[in-house]
């Protein structure tokens, strides 16, 4: 061990500076990579290790604590990740002699198959609304857009009037990573968000309203937290017992066109992940049906 038993940390707020401003990554995943690295940062202190003191050795020893304290293998992955990226800058800065993270191996991430929505069960969600009623016809529209265009929740928060063009039925969005990618809107979708833009949004501009699509009654673009209550609201109010929350009309999305044929590589396109690991569980929810559609219906299933 060094003569120097505290690390002061200082790198951690060098490194957060990095990517937000050089690689332009979310404010969701610097919060994530932060929370990793201080609770690193406190484990060395608590243990009087500098971070010259830190080699393979030691983060193995991090891992394993933090597996101790319930960490399942997907929390596990993403923070052994951290550490890789984390000290790979150190290493190229030349703060350190070597990258002690390079040799380490992350878990291997759980196959946990995402929820999905019936299709009949989105149709049910959607056409429950009642677009005549207050705020109906914006909470039609916003769900209309999750189920026919996948969106994560920060990007239909985040879409604008301008990115938006009805005509040609596309919205340009951006999502991880600041990466823009333009998606198709369906004809229902695109019925709703007419009506909304028409007959709702215009009442809810106040002075100094952005140009944010989806707007609370306050005139300000709607929040995560807000959208989740509203998909929950609509959900209870449509009579679906299934805990219902934005991110699964986007797995119902992707789910629903596999099972229609949509070749993975455009399923891909459309969510907007960069590798196409990511967007191959949806295969996996489609073995599942289609075993549970042959258990129920052969005659020796």
């Amino acid at each position: 061990m060094s003569e120097t038993q505290t690390w002061p940390g200082l790198e951690i707020d060098e490194f957060i500076f990095f990517i937000a401003t050089e690689r332009g990554l979310s404010a969701a995943y610097q919060l994530s990579v932060r929370q990793t690295l201080d609770a690193l940062h406190a484990w060395g202190n608590r243990h009087q290790h500098s971070l010259a003191d830190l080699g393979t050795d030691e983060l193995s020893a991090f891992l394993a604590d933090r597996k101790c304290e319930s960490l399942d293998a997907s929390s596990l992955r993403i923070t052994a990740v951290h550490l890789k990226v984390f000290f790979r800058w150190l290493s190229a800065k030349g703060r350190l002699l070597m990258d002690p993270a390079e040799p380490l191996h992350a878990p291997k991430p759980e196959k946990i198959l995402p929820e999905t929505l019936h299709a009949r069960e989105c149709t049910r969600l959607l056409e429950s609304i009642d677009v005549a009623k207050f705020l109906g016809s914006r909470d039609r529209a916003m769900l209309e857009l999750f189920y026919s265009s996948g969106l994560r929740l920060s990007e239909l928060c985040g879409a604008r009037l301008e990115n938006l063009d009805l005509g040609e039925k596309f919205i340009r969005v951006t999502g991880k990573g600041n990466k823009t990618r333009i998606v198709p809107l369906g004809d229902e979708a695109r019925i709703s968000i007419e009506h909304y833009l028409a007959v709702e949004r215009p009442t809810l501009v106040k002075r100094r309203t952005s140009s944010h699509i989806f707007l609370s009654v306050r005139g300000e673009a709607l929040s995560t937290d807000r959208v989740r209550e509203i998909v929950k609201e609509r959900a209870q109010q449509a009579g679906i017992e299934q805990n219902i929350y934005p991110h699964l009309l986007r797995h119902s999305f992707a789910t629903h066109l596999l099972e229609g044929g949509a070749d993975l590589r455009v399923i891909q396109e459309l969510l907007g992940h960069a590798d196409i690991s990511t967007t191959q569980i949806y295969t996996h929810v489609d073995q599942k049906r289609m075993k549970n559609i042959h258990k129920s219906f052969h005659p020796r299933g």
